[in-house]
């Protein structure tokens, strides 16, 4: 069974920092592009960050380059995401996928970003 486990969100302050874990299972993420995608209330759901799997080639949004590094473990077939320098505009549900034909998502992981 295909699963997507996020975890790692909570409540931090403007400034501060997360890290952000994403384990899979029932498929290997080493031959996938993953992403981290984040919807916040209202919006949709979109890409933030995304890695190639051979290389670890990376891609961000504007809105969280600089600040963002996504990564991944194929060995402990995990996908992170750390987060510096957050901003409320940040506050989102945080999901992970492959980038190119999404399998089913998991509940996400909530980061809130307010003094």
């Amino acid at each position: 069974q295909v699963q997507l486990v996020e975890s790692g969100g909570d409540l931090v302050q403007p400034g501060g920092s997360l890290g952000l874990s994403c384990i899979a299972s029932g498929f290997s993420i080493s031959d996938k592009v993953m992403g981290w995608y984040r919807q916040a209330p209202g919006k949709e759901r979109d890409l933030i960050a995304s890695i190639t799997s051979n290389r670890g080639t990376t891609i961000y949004d504007d809105s969280v380059k600089g600040r963002f590094t996504i990564a991944r473990d194929n060995s402990k077939n995990t996908l992170y995401l750390q987060m510096n320098s957050l901003k409320p505009e940040d506050t989102a549900v945080y999901y992970c996928n492959s980038v190119f034909g999404s399998l089913a998502w998991g509940q996400g992981t909530q980061v809130t970003v307010s003094s």
